[in-house]
């Protein structure tokens, strides 16, 4: 096929699920639906996606279905283990888990840490599951008096290393999580170590902007990979730089919260003439899903519906934007972790198809596939839909 489109918008809308897979008690997440439940939770009002389609996906409190709708939908299933950030963004740019990344429920075991504090010549605080604002609140203090990083876990398969900016510089905050990179190698190869700095007295501190991820180099053959030995630039906005270690990527824009992501992916569809722009929105995560604010999380959908009359107004005629999510962090259920779900599928462009179910994909390689062949690739897994939403 001709390519169909000039430039692809792929936004993804961090954690936003919309329902539990067949698999989800497996993984303790019956009945987790993270667009549902908050749509239950509190009132919601999303019209512009509900002009998209979303409430054509399934039934959904305050979002009905769109007797028109204006882009075409569906849903993917997550065809990998696991329910984290790497293993759904990867699964989208072509790569399958045949085993999902190590978690560390109970910390990190004493092999782990002895070689950690040994390699940076510090002790060490926490080693345990924890939430990222409640282990700062509860060991930041020690950390300023002693000078020792905390070490804290998740639900996720994530290394992380909190510390105060004035007490260790950033640069030696990434050195020593560059130095549990390279000490988490095989069966104990997290996903991501990630870099968490914050600021403040005790009683008020705060997580800065300054996060940096040091993820799993992911294996040749990707999307992004794929793009790069063709010449379609791709432009990353968010955490899909450091996701991807920056491979296949010219040019990569951090984001302070969602609000400066939409800035800056609409500056990219002023700067970038063609090829992708790839975008994580990760306030419904990081902010509100994790910390199970439903409220917030609500705030934050319909933040995002409110600038899409904005996005489509920047859109030329040749230009795909597509939404989806990589799993679901459902905020209204007990648990604080991600979930594992089904994610929505809206692809909508000034002349591309509207109105067509694209039905339950089976994998979010299905996206991926998609933009590849429209630039003329291919990648292993994933089965494209470029046909079924060119007009």
């Amino acid at each position: 096929m001709v390519k169909a489109f000039r430039r692809i918008a792929w936004i993804v809308l961090d954690s936003v699920g919309i329902g539990e897979m067949p698999d989800a008690a497996d993984y303790g997440d019956a009945g987790s639906d993270t667009l549902g439940n908050v749509a239950r939770k509190v009132p919601l009002s999303l019209p512009n996606f509900q002009a998209l389609g979303l409430g054509n996906l399934k039934r959904l409190p305050g979002i009905e279905p769109a007797a028109a709708p204006e882009a075409c939908y569906g849903r993917c299933a997550l065809a990998s283990p696991g329910k984290d950030t790497t293993t759904g963004h990867w699964e989208m740019a072509g790569i399958h888990l045949a085993k999902p990344f190590p978690l560390f429920p109970s910390g990190f075991p004493p092999r782990i840490l002895r070689a950690f504090e040994e390699r940076i010549g510090r002790g060490t605080l926490g080693n345990c599951a924890a939430s990222g604002t409640e282990i700062i609140r509860q060991l930041g203090s020690e950390h300023m008096e002693t000078g020792k990083p905390i070490v804290y876990t998740s639900a996720d398969s994530v290394f992380q290393v909190a510390a105060h900016e004035q007490v260790i510089s950033l640069a030696e905050l990434y050195r020593i999580c560059e130095i549990a990179r390279e000490i988490l190698h095989g069966p104990d190869e997290v996903g991501r170590v990630i870099a968490r700095p914050f600021i403040g007295q005790p009683g008020a501190f705060t997580r800065t902007a300054n996060r940096k991820d040091f993820a799993v180099p992911p294996p040749p053959g990707m999307l992004l990979d794929s793009l790069q030995e063709s010449s379609v630039p791709v432009w990353a906005i968010g955490k899909i730089g450091e996701i991807f270690l920056g491979r296949g990527i010219c040019h990569t824009s951090k984001t302070r919260n969602n609000a400066d992501g939409m800035e800056k992916t609409m500056a990219a569809l002023h700067e970038l003439p063609e090829g992708l722009i790839f975008t994580n929105l990760v306030d419904f995560d990081q902010l509100y899903g994790h910390r199970n604010d439903s409220e917030g999380y609500a705030r934050a959908l319909e933040a995002v519906d409110e600038w899409l009359p904005g996005l489509r107004v920047s859109c030329q005629d040749e230009d795909l934007v597509i939404f989806t999510a990589d799993h679901g962090c459902d905020p209204t259920t007990p648990s604080t972790d991600h979930s594992r779900e089904y994610v929505p599928l809206l692809a909508w462009g000034p002349n591309a198809a509207v109105g067509r179910a694209l039905g339950t994909r089976e994998t979010l390689s299905d996206i991926g596939q998609t933009v590849a062949e429209n630039f003329g690739v291919h990648i292993a897994n994933g089965k494209s839909f470029l046909e079924e939403i060119v007009a």
